[in-house]
């Protein structure tokens, strides 16, 4: 059985991840901040006894995450998803008004998070059969694609988890691990609000589709949901 630890699983693409990875047979180790109000995630967990089982993981507590690899320390992970991140609220997230703070913890838990948990994880992971750490990141994360300014706060800290991964894709290739950044689209969501183009359950399964097609030399590439090249 194969396995995989998805971070941010209470909601929207998270636990869509979590459905269809436990409807397809894997066995998932679903973080999250809150288990005891996460209701939705509560409830698929209980569809699947034998495959969800559902963690504290608040990925700015770094002793959290460390805790987390400690008690997850015999098991093989194939799949890593660094999922959870925050968007600013928008009138902090404009020039001449910029939410310092705001853009503070951004950066700890689009940018530092996924990095922390490569970290903690590696192990697992490098002992597995698909070795694969995936980090969803955005195309407003591109530098050649912005052509609409603004959002500073979202934008960089995107960007940077970019580099982030990057970098980390040559460090972790001794060890024959693939690290890829996906972008999943705009996605109906309460972080994406009404307005997005295309549904949770067409992004993940996109993004799957995506992973499962991966070999290891895409590692430090960016892609989109669709399969298709995003420039940096």
């Amino acid at each position: 059985m194969k396995t995989t630890l998805i971070t941010g699983t209470n909601r929207g693409i998270g636990l869509e991840f979590v459905r269809q990875y436990a409807q397809d047979g894997w066995r998932v180790f679903a973080g999250c901040r809150n288990p005891a109000s996460a209701e939705a995630l509560n409830r698929l967990a209980g569809r699947y006894p034998d495959q969800i089982t559902v963690h504290p993981l608040n990925v700015v507590d770094h002793q959290q995450i460390e805790q987390l690899s400690q008690a997850l320390s015999s098991q093989t992970i194939d799949l890593l998803i660094n999922n959870a991140g925050v968007y600013p609220p928008e009138q902090g997230d404009t020039f001449g008004a910029t939410d310092y703070a705001a853009w503070a913890y951004a950066f700890e838990v689009n940018t530092m998070a996924p990095l922390r948990m490569v970290e903690a994880f590696k192990q697992q992971v490098s002992r597995s059969q698909l070795k694969t750490i995936i980090t969803i990141t955005s195309k407003m994360g591109s530098i050649a694609d912005n052509r609409g300014g603004g959002s500073y706060i979202y934008r960089s800290s995107k960007s940077a988890v970019n580099i982030v991964m990057k970098s980390l894709s040559i460090d972790l290739s001794p060890s024959r691990i693939t690290a890829v950044l996906l972008h999943p689209g705009w996605v109906r969501t309460d972080m994406g609000g009404p307005n997005g183009l295309i549904s949770t359950e067409q992004s993940v399964t996109g993004m799957r589709r995506v992973i499962s097609n991966l070999k290891f030399e895409d590692s430090g590439k960016f892609y989109a949901f669709d399969g298709q090249m995003v420039p940096w």
